[in-house]
């Protein structure tokens, strides 16, 4: 089953999810109105409201509580993107230009600030501190994650470990909250909340990892951006952390990425690319996503059989197999 079919048994409530988004960013401030529906409108997976939803099947499945963590949850994930292209200089996400590109860089931290905003707006239409709790130290613990990955730039001497504590802040909690979140609206059973954030969390690293894979592996209308695009800003992955670990490999890998260093970017990565992509770092990368997937097995296997069980295994295959 493919992810599209997954969403279609939801797709009457991911259509009510998609026009809350459209409103809930609606503004009379013009520029902040067109700046703010730009990256809605280049879509996206919508992983995380889907997942919200799938999680609300576990209890009393409530659309109107559950778009009130579906939409926040989203929004701030968008939110994080627009500050991702500033920090990135990204010119392209999706496929289409940044925000940051179109107009500025103060616009676009402008423009994530608002989002960020409304997102607590809406959330705190529910009457529940378990869930602003959940929510806010999700938040701080992205910004940390953000905060590392600058900090780490062109570091080729940091762990895996440091990189899988990154990576953990920076995508994997958002996603695990996600299905925590949707079972904690929907007043699913405590052990059953807890499977979900397990399910989530495991989900989150194989699809970081996985990113990682494709921005090396991937061709830029595949990952809409141009491959190499991690290594070009000075973000050492988990594929380049397993090459650099190759005796024979290394030090050429540490001069390119050097010379990608001294040059501030405005270089050609593709030689660097070539060589993670020939040693083993990518194979390697790929076996611990696959670890990491199936932990999230095993945590389903703590949730009740039936339909909702067997969607969440089928987006777990694809966030493994995604080539996009």
């Amino acid at each position: 089953m493919k992810l599209l079919d997954i969403f279609g048994t939801l797709k009457k409530d991911m259509n009510v999810i998609e026009r809350e988004l459209s409103r809930s960013i609606d503004t009379e401030h013009a520029l902040l109105n067109e700046t703010s529906l730009h990256l809605l409108k280049a879509g996206g997976k919508r992983l995380r409201p889907a997942f919200v939803l799938l999680a609300g099947k576990y209890g009393n499945y409530d659309l109107e509580r559950l778009s009130n963590v579906a939409v926040p949850l989203e929004l701030i994930h968008m939110a994080s993107l627009v500050h991702d292209d500033v920090i990135d200089d990204a010119e392209t996400r999706r496929g289409q230009l940044t925000v940051k590109s179109k107009w500025d860089n103060r616009i676009a931290m402008y423009t994530g600030d608002y989002i960020y905003a409304k997102a607590l707006v809406i959330v705190a239409r529910l009457e529940n501190p378990e869930i602003h709790r959940v929510l806010a130290k999700a938040m701080v613990q992205m910004s940390i994650g953000e905060m590392e990955q600058i900090r780490d730039f062109f570091n080729t001497d940091q762990t895996i470990r440091r990189y899988l504590l990154r990576i953990r802040r920076k995508t994997a909690l958002l996603i695990a909250i996600s299905c925590q979140l949707g079972g904690l609206a929907a007043d699913a059973p405590r052990e059953v909340t807890r499977q979900l954030y397990r399910y989530g969390y495991n989900v989150g690293m194989a699809f970081q990892i996985r990113d990682d894979v494709l921005d090396l592996c991937g061709t830029e209308k595949q990952i809409g951006k141009p491959p190499g695009s991690d290594l070009r800003q000075g973000n050492i992955t988990l594929p380049v952390l397993y090459a650099l670990q190759q005796d024979s490999l290394r030090e050429p890998l540490l001069a390119e990425i050097n010379r990608i260093h001294q040059a501030n970017g405005e270089t050609d990565v593709k030689q660097a690319v070539q060589m993670v992509r020939g040693s083993q770092g990518i194979e390697q990368a790929e076996a611990l996503a696959d670890r990491y997937i199936q932990k999230a097995m095993d945590a389903l296997q703590q949730l009740p059989s039936g339909k909702t069980q067997k969607h969440l295994q089928e987006i777990a295959h694809f966030v493994a197999k995604r080539s996009h």
